[in-house]
């Protein structure tokens, strides 16, 4: 691979019909090394997104986090670019429960933690709609959430986590809102 993608001529960050480039196939499919090796060539791009998600959020959303660490080293990776649903890899992580990667993130200077998608919801309404717990722990633990913000049909995180009988999110929940509003 590394012989292939350094001949002269190669431009290895030129995309396929569906807009997807080698560094963004390889992210999604978690193939750190390759992902490296990528890295490694002056013509790519990072954040090249294909019609709408960029390397990142791929990696993010498949939880890989071996790749995710990778291209959270780069200067010129932003953490934070949504895809045309305005769900970002922080978003992605959360709602699928990937753990690992949702640890990375939020840390970033580049990463909203409550940043909002086209439906009006927060990476932590994702993690409580789908029963996340521990990803809905780690969003509240780290700060700068708003626990009980609702989404433009005015749906809060508290009410899709009993509606579908999460009951430790809905715990975690009522005491981050509880706590929450003792502090206004």
């Amino acid at each position: 691979m590394k012989l292939l993608i350094q001949r002269d001529g190669v431009n290895a960050d030129i995309p396929d019909k569906k807009g997807r480039t080698l560094l963004s196939w390889a992210a999604a499919m978690g193939h750190g090394r390759v992902v490296g090796l990528l890295l490694e060539q002056p013509n790519i791009r990072p954040d090249l997104a294909d019609k709408g998600r960029t390397p990142l959020l791929w990696a993010a959303r498949n939880g890989h986090t071996e790749v995710v660490n990778l291209l959270l080293m780069r200067d010129d990776v932003d953490a934070d670019i949504p895809d045309k649903k305005g769900r970002t890899p922080l978003s992605w992580a959360a709602a699928k429960g990937r753990e690992a990667v949702v640890r990375l993130l939020p840390g970033r200077q580049d990463v909203d933690p409550d940043e909002l998608d086209r439906r009006g919801q927060t990476p932590v309404l994702w993690a409580a709609a789908r029963g996340h717990e521990a990803i809905v722990k780690l969003l509240l633990d780290h700060g700068g959430v708003d626990p009980d913000r609702p989404d433009f049909e005015g749906y809060r995180p508290l009410e899709y986590a009993a509606a579908n009988r999460y009951f430790g999110v809905v715990w975690l929940l009522e005491a981050e809102i509880s706590g929450f509003f003792h502090a206004l």
